[in-house]
């Protein structure tokens, strides 16, 4: 009786579809919320805080360092491990989205709690992944995995979409947060019910029966696993990393600072910010499907260079146009170029050495955090005084093409991965 009333309770899932969509919804939460409802509220949060463009530079840098430190801790998780401490860093997602509802806190707590959820958002990320293709069987997984990174869209949407509301209803960034907390809480609910049941321990108990494997020989595993990855790629890894840093560092300049952008020039358009915002999240729902396909046909490398000119183009409309064209063009092209460029990349990176993807992945992650870490800081030190974003968005733009050239080398480097 009572095992029965805990199996209601607590149900056990193990459709494929419904594991995509509580991936989505992971997704979601640390991605949209952990780090992209920053953006939606920024433009309150500098009001109501008083806080520089500078400050809110440092603010939106410090999430991207916590992001680096966490593909890193991600690196060494052992796959037994992949649950538990996927499930541990987005309760840290959620506590520390909640958190920002305490009044008068001082800017070095601000800092603490940007950087951990961020490092939230970078384990979560990198394990839910891994989790959710791990549970996929291989004709579903093309198709469920789009569904899975389709969150990182709809957490963007919801951003926009919960900011424009609450805002309207006369509240400020602190309330945002925390219902964006409460709204994430189910997800714990509906993590322990994917939880991995054993049916057979026997492997599970030699693997614990093994010797403690001291600091010194994990650092000596992953050195030797990292050595065999790169082994014959080293050309091809230094060229798509660099583009990787490029690809982070340009689209991030746009998306910290789009919502202020439009606070600054569309002044006659109440809320035109969060409405920008939520057409970046709309298109990248739709973005990975209509990459995914064009890349069946003509290759991930032709088709993340085709993203990468898209995205250059789109950051110069706000420069070229001044008013609402600029900015709605650059809020659609960023929603469509973003998401597909990182799926296409971490399939090349997965695709020069398939025996050690994981690894590849996490250290592309790093390559890319490093870009997001040095956008914001950039941007705000070339908008000055003024607040003029215009030389920050030519900067990208420039990385990008230099990121193309990076890419058409790679290609070279590399035909058949191509």
């Amino acid at each position: 009786m009572r095992t029965a009333f805990k199996n209601r309770i607590f149900p056990t899932i193990t459709n494929e579809a419904a594991i995509a969509c509580i991936g989505l919804y992971c997704m979601a939460v640390v991605m949209g919320y952990g780090r992209f409802l920053f953006t939606a509220t920024l433009p309150d949060i500098m009001v109501q805080l008083s806080l520089s463009t500078t400050i809110a530079g440092w603010l939106a840098s410090i999430n991207y360092i916590g992001y680096f430190i966490g593909a890193l801790i991600a690196m060494f998780v052992p796959q037994r491990a992949t649950w538990q401490v996927m499930t541990l860093w987005v309760m840290v997602s959620i506590v520390t989205t909640m958190l920002l509802v305490v009044p008068s806190m001082s800017l070095n707590l601000w800092y603490i709690i940007r950087l951990l959820a961020g490092i939230a958002s970078g384990v979560a990320m990198i394990l839910s992944s891994s989790f959710v293709i791990q549970n996929l069987s291989p004709e579903r997984r093309s198709v469920l995995s789009a569904v899975h990174y389709a969150g990182i869209g709809v957490g963007i949407s919801a951003s926009a979409i919960l900011t424009w509301w609450l805002l309207i209803l006369g509240c400020h960034f602190d309330v945002i947060w925390l219902v964006a907390g409460l709204t994430s809480l189910p997800l714990l609910w509906l993590l322990y019910a994917i939880k991995p049941r054993q049916s057979q321990h026997t492997e599970s108990q030699n693997i614990r029966s093994k010797q403690h494997i001291s600091v010194h020989q994990t650092y000596l595993n992953f050195k030797h696993s990292l050595y065999e990855a790169v082994a014959g790629h080293h050309k091809a890894l230094a060229l798509l990393s660099v583009s990787y840093v490029l690809a982070g560092f340009g689209y991030i300049s746009s998306a910290t600072f789009l919502p202020v952008m439009a606070a600054q020039r569309l002044t006659v358009q109440t809320y035109a910010g969060l409405l920008i915002w939520l057409v970046v999240g709309i298109f990248a729902m739709l973005s990975n499907p209509l990459w995914g396909a064009l890349a069946k046909r003509i290759g991930e490398t032709r088709t993340l260079m085709g993203l990468t000119v898209l995205q250059a183009f789109g950051m110069c409309l706000p420069i070229w146009f001044d008013g609402a064209i600029g900015l709605y063009g650059n809020a659609a092209i960023l929603g469509l170029t973003f998401v597909g460029m990182v799926a296409m990349t971490l399939t090349l990176f997965k695709n020069i050495n398939p025996a050690y993807s994981n690894l590849l992945i996490a250290l592309a992650t790093l390559a890319y955090a490093l870009g997001q870490f040095l956008g914001p800081l950039v941007t705000v030190a070339l908008a000055g005084q003024d607040g003029n974003f215009n030389a920050g968005l030519l900067v990208a733009a420039v990385g990008l093409m230099i990121g193309l050239v990076l890419l058409i080398l790679f290609r070279r480097q590399s035909p058949t991965i191509a």
